[in-house]
């Protein structure tokens, strides 16, 4: 029964609040249809009224931050230190388990291979100090000891490592160098999206043109700050979207064009301190080949 103080919000901020769910598992239950006011299924954005009766269906589903076991093999072992692994992580792979992903990770690949990692954190996210999107591919450490772990999770949030990325935007930026300064936040439409918000966190992004193809461009890209779908979301506030990358503006028929399926970014260089002589480490990644195919594209105009 809806409480008169718990009237007038959004159902899935309801169920959050009543059954102890997160944003996504109570949008996915209304997605489901397995929520429902007076016998009729409804959306995650109904206002609930004081007085009426919440009908939710449970379904028993997979623990969703189990680790899947299994290996990756387009996972790239980089660099295998006593204290840390360097990965080149394919397009597709998620940095750990989360709500509503069942494909591979980079934990449950890594363990696969017979690495021990550090178990320091969340045990579904054993080792990871910091992530890529399922759709970006490129360099990611993980630690393989609790004190690596310590070490390179305090560096990432002091902001010390070198992150240098390499995308395809569409469009020509101007001014060919430059920072973008702009607070990113949960995008206010959709739970699953970021966007530059007044009061979201401070986020910064500095990027040069490599090379300029008329309707896309090649830069590359600095991160000051760390946060999710970062590059993304500044690029196509901008403008400028990352080809490939239709959640946040990507022209479709340019996306298909080039042969894209997922947005043209790859972690290209990762830099840091060593976790525990202090000696600093830097590792390249080159382009995979779906990236390499694109570019050759527009380089030579074919499309």
């Amino acid at each position: 029964m809806v409480e008169p103080e718990e009237a007038d919000q959004r159902i899935d901020a309801f169920l959050v609040a009543r059954l102890g769910l997160s944003r996504v598992q109570a949008a996915l239950l209304c997605t489901e249809g397995n929520v429902s006011v007076a016998g009729k299924a409804v959306s995650k954005s109904k206002k609930i009224v004081a007085g009426t009766t919440v009908d939710v269906f449970l379904p028993i589903r997979p623990d969703p931050l189990e680790i899947r076991v299994e290996l990756v093999e387009d996972l790239k072992i980089i660099a295998d230190d006593d204290e840390y692994v360097v990965i080149d992580k394919p397009v597709g792979v998620a940095a750990h388990p989360s709500p509503g992903w069942v494909g591979p990770t980079v934990v449950g690949a890594l363990i696969a291979a017979g690495y021990r990692i550090s178990t320091s954190g969340a045990a579904e996210r054993q080792g990871i100090v910091h992530r890529l999107d399922v759709g970006t591919s490129g360099l990611m450490v993980v630690a393989k000891t609790e004190r690596a772990y310590t070490a390179l999770k305090l560096a990432f949030k002091e902001r010390t490592p070198k992150k240098i990325y390499h995308a395809v935007v569409q469009g020509l930026p101007d001014p060919l160098e430059g920072t973008i300064n702009a607070p990113l936040g949960r995008h206010p439409g959709y739970d699953w999206k970021f966007a530059v918000v007044e009061d979201g966190r401070p986020s910064v992004t500095h990027y040069k043109v490599m090379e300029a193809f008329g309707r896309a461009s090649l830069v590359e890209v600095t991160l000051e700050t760390g946060r999710t779908h970062q590059i993304r979301v500044h690029f196509g506030a901008m403008r400028h979207p990352c080809a490939g990358d239709q959640t946040y503006g990507a022209d479709p028929k340019l996306s298909a064009a080039l042969g894209l399926t997922r947005q043209w970014l790859h972690a290209q260089r990762l830099g840091f301190f060593h976790p525990v002589n202090g000696e600093w480490m830097e590792y390249t990644s080159s382009y995979p080949l779906d990236l390499v195919s694109s570019l050759e594209l527009l380089r030579e105009g074919n499309f």
